[in-house]
């Protein structure tokens, strides 16, 4: 179907499900859609999660979603109280396929669903796109996994993340390369993403001013699996270390073409390769490979022995990385309702940016623009075809 068409659709869609009404006012707070699902229409309070549903990054999707609903379904059972007046949380899920177009369609349904805040992101591309839509309507934004450094250097006072932003990972990634492993010539490749992009040249950056020599600098499609080009041009410069800024399923793919290209030289991927996609796509291959993530590991995270049980006894499926941030960014949207004592949003975000709660990875608080305070990080490599933790940082690298 041509492009006109398929956005024709699309907007036909939006309006039945009352978009428009939405943007009536642009840049005014919304209050909670009325909805039927309590009994009484202004019972309910909705809140929104947006993600990536079907597709290669399906499965962190739907574990952050899972995330997302198990700290609605607490709060429902705790019970909120806003003003004398018992409220019960929705959380509305939207499939964004980890695709920048899909995600602006998906930020104007969510605003016409008149939720308070937004759990959403995966990517920093959906992000970007999706924030300006958020923040005309005056929608709190928390994301459990988009870092690229612009989201929160928009200044907008209704954005958050629970995770630290790229430059601080970047820069981590290339000391512990550097001071670590001895590295000293490097090349990078990139998805062209904001995220990877960015992730990619922090750490360039980083590694030269600790010495090392960056050999080349690739960028590749976000939906590529041929790494050729690149991979021919790194084996004629024999690198210490390739570092691939993207997104797992593609560092799997990276993973298994370095090997067949006989090149020998280590892999560090993006954060966000933690998990069972990429070690499936790379098999033995993944060996060896190196991810600097956010937070402790799982096990050493104070709240994780608890949240582990009581995700088991809600979803039947694993539990990935990033379950732990969106169930954190979906407490902190109602942690803000509870300290506003209010459903504006400008209230609830002025609430957010002066709170401090016990998470499941740690203590969570944020800055001024929306970054997460004092964040934690572990470095993961694989061995036996396992994700092992290797070393733990704690704060922003100097």
């Amino acid at each position: 179907m041509p492009w006109a068409c398929r956005r024709a659709v699309v907007l036909l869609v939006l309006a039945a499900v009352g978009c428009p009404a939405a943007w009536a006012a642009p840049g005014k707070p919304l209050l909670p859609a009325a909805t039927e699902e309590a009994g009484r229409a202004e019972d309910t309070l909705a809140i929104g999660f947006a993600g990536p549903l079907s597709g290669a990054s399906m499965a962190v999707g739907r574990s952050m979603q899972n995330g997302a609903q198990l700290a609605v379904d607490e709060a429902n059972r705790r019970g909120l109280r806003i003003g004398g007046k018992s409220y019960r949380l929705k959380l509305i899920s939207q499939d964004d396929r980890a695709d920048p177009g899909t995600a602006e369609y998906v930020a104007r349904y969510l605003v016409g669903q008149r939720v308070i805040g937004v759990v959403g992101h995966w990517t920093s591309g959906t992000s970007l796109v999706a924030a300006p839509v958020y923040h005309a309507a005056g929608v709190i934004q928390v994301t459990p996994s988009a870092m690229s450094r612009k989201l929160t250097s928009l200044s907008y006072p209704r954005i958050f993340r629970t995770i630290p932003n790229n430059e601080s990972i970047g820069r981590l990634a290339a000391d512990y390369a550097i001071g670590k492993l001895d590295v000293r010539t490097i090349v990078t490749i990139d998805d062209r993403t904001p995220f990877g992009q960015g992730l990619a040249e922090q750490f360039a950056r980083q590694a030269q001013a600790q010495g090392a020599r960056v050999l080349g600098r690739y960028s590749v499609s976000d939906k590529t699996s041929d790494f050729n080009a690149p991979l021919m041009q790194a084996r004629k410069q024999a690198p210490d270390l390739i570092f691939f800024g993207g997104l797992d399923w593609q560092a799997g793919i990276l993973a298994r073409s370095i090997r067949r290209l006989k090149l020998d030289t280590r892999l560090m991927a993006s954060a966000g390769t933690v998990g069972l996609p990429f070690l499936m796509r790379a098999g033995a291959d993944a060996n060896g490979t190196l991810v600097l993530e956010p937070g402790p590991p799982q096990d050493k995270m104070p709240g994780w022995k608890s949240f582990r049980q009581r995700y088991s006894q809600s979803f039947d499926s694993d539990i990935d990385l990033y379950a732990v941030f969106a169930y954190e960014a979906a407490q902190a949207i109602i942690q803000g309702l509870r300290q506003a004592g209010s459903a504006d949003p400008d209230a609830i975000a002025r609430a957010m940016h002066r709170m401090r709660f016990d998470g499941i990875s740690g203590p969570v608080a944020f800055n001024q623009e929306g970054d997460l305070m004092n964040p934690s990080f572990t470095m993961y490599e694989v061995k036996d075809q396992r994700w092992v933790p290797v070393e733990r940082f704690s704060g922003l690298p100097r």
